[in-house]
């Protein structure tokens, strides 16, 4: 109790401002540009808070900095608080009367590729004045971000039980991994084995991702590991700029390549992945009724999901 009382006391709003776009941003510089702070200043407010709470709240490294369970955990609760502090300020100026003429979407940057350019053709045949903002992130900031209501509708994955608190889920399909390469690769001439395809270079998603975690499961199932050299990025229209146009191998989700799959642009390798697939989902607030306009997104949204 003394403990808490104490964390109670000394914790202040820059230090879950400043946790919470590191989180958003995934690196420390990125967070400091959005804070307006320069990164010493930054750290020193990170580093009281890992202090304070006595633990470790990100592992960083070359690739950024990435939430560890803890960090996870801690994650809901702050942003629980920012939400409520949001949440006055928006009932104090709130004018009666004033409706929302932007729709706010927060999606995986490959299920943002893969299911968001037909549904927003759909959408504004409907609402052609209408905005949307569509940004691309990871899981854990897009559910923060529903929560503190910058964010009207997410496109993810499900997560534990105390990260869904307060949220609706509704699957849209379930999204196996897929090792594609461009129709011309010169590994298509051969027979085709995991281990043949660690001889050239790959493009995967970054560590603590779980497309990343679906890679490192096949590779490790086969004996196989990453070679030197890879590219680990989450941007998808880097990935696939780099795997159309140059002989990288490409492990992504199979959402965000249907398309591309389709038309030809890309082939996928005869490797089978591993389980059924990763469920991705619409999730919403629950205690925040949606705009016409973003039930008319949500329309949209299913109806390009494949029958």
């Amino acid at each position: 109790m003394e403990k808490n009382g104490l964390f109670s006391q000394r914790i202040r709003l820059r230090h879950l401002h400043t946790f919470v776009a590191v989180a958003q941003q995934g690196t420390l510089g990125r967070a400091a540009e959005t804070l307006n702070l320069s990164q010493p200043a930054l750290s020193k407010t990170l580093n009281e808070l890992e202090q304070l709470t006595g633990t470790r709240l990100f592992d960083r490294g070359r690739m950024g900095a990435h939430l560890t369970v803890v960090g996870e955990q801690f994650l809901t609760h702050a942003v629980r608080v920012l939400d409520a502090l949001n949440t006055a300020g928006q009932a104090l100026s709130h004018k009666e009367g004033v409706n929302s003429d932007v729709v706010r979407v927060g999606a995986l940057p490959t299920a943002a590729l893969g299911i968001m350019p037909p549904a927003i053709g759909e959408f504004h045949r409907h609402l052609p004045h209408i905005t949307l903002q569509v940004a691309t992130m990871n899981n854990p900031m897009l559910l923060a971000g529903l929560k503190t209501g910058e964010l009207d509708i997410g496109i993810g994955r499900m997560s534990d039980p105390e990260m869904m608190s307060g949220l609706n889920y509704e699957l849209l399909f379930l999204e196996s991994l897929k090792l594609v390469v461009h129709p011309r690769h010169p590994l298509l001439k051969d027979t085709v084995t995991l281990s043949r395809v660690m001889e050239w270079p790959v493009v995967v998603a970054p560590q603590g991702t779980a497309p990343r975690q679906h890679t490192e499961a096949l590779l490790a199932a086969q004996g196989c590991s990453l070679p030197s050299g890879c590219i680990e990025t989450l941007s998808a229209s880097l990935s696939r700029q780099l795997t159309v146009e140059y002989n990288y191998v490409w492990f992504v989700p199979s959402g965000a390549v249907k398309d591309d799959l389709k038309q030809g642009a890309l082939t996928a390798l005869p490797i089978p992945a591993q389980g059924a697939g990763e469920p991705i989902g619409i999730i919403t607030r629950i205690d925040a009724p949606l705009s016409a306009a973003a039930q008319t997104l949500l329309s949209a949204i299913r109806k390009s999901m494949p029958v």
